[in-house]
């Protein structure tokens, strides 16, 4: 988001199904935040199979969330895509990469920290350029 940002969160066990994606991403996470946006909340997912279920639109109605609609499989409006290769990049470029799921997390969780708030400035308004709204993206169920 603009001028701030969440830790990140890695869901790193088992496959995410819908009721996952309910449980550990959009009640815990992504509700609160709606809350402290206020109604020009909007949010960005990356059209996953999981975050098209019945059950996640039900939970994203009744919480009072709006999702922007976009079609799958658009990176040019997946902003997201570039602040996971920025990430991505970080990461390969360490004195010692990761070589482990736990080595890799701490990774992540480290070069999250990193990234220059401007980046993240830069794709916020990015989309508020491209849609008039404020949003919070959210891809790869780490939501930021």
């Amino acid at each position: 988001m603009i001028n701030g940002r969440t830790r990140l969160h890695v869901v790193a066990n088992g496959t995410m199904t819908g009721q996952r994606y309910i449980d550990e991403v959009l009640l815990p996470h992504v509700r609160l935040f709606r809350g402290a946006v206020g109604d020009k909340f909007v949010f960005m997912d990356d059209n996953a199979t999981c975050h098209r279920t019945l059950s996640v639109q039900d939970c994203l109605d009744s919480e009072g969330i709006q999702r922007l609609v976009w079609p799958a499989r658009s990176p040019d409006l997946n902003p997201i895509e570039n602040v996971w290769d920025a990430l991505g990049r970080q990461v390969a470029g360490r004195n010692y990469p990761p070589t482990n799921k736990n080595t890799l997390i701490r990774a992540l969780t480290e070069e999250w920290d990193k990234l220059p708030q401007q980046l993240l400035d830069n794709v916020g308004q990015s989309m508020v350029r491209r849609v008039g709204c404020c949003i919070t993206l959210h891809g790869g169920h780490i939501p930021y």
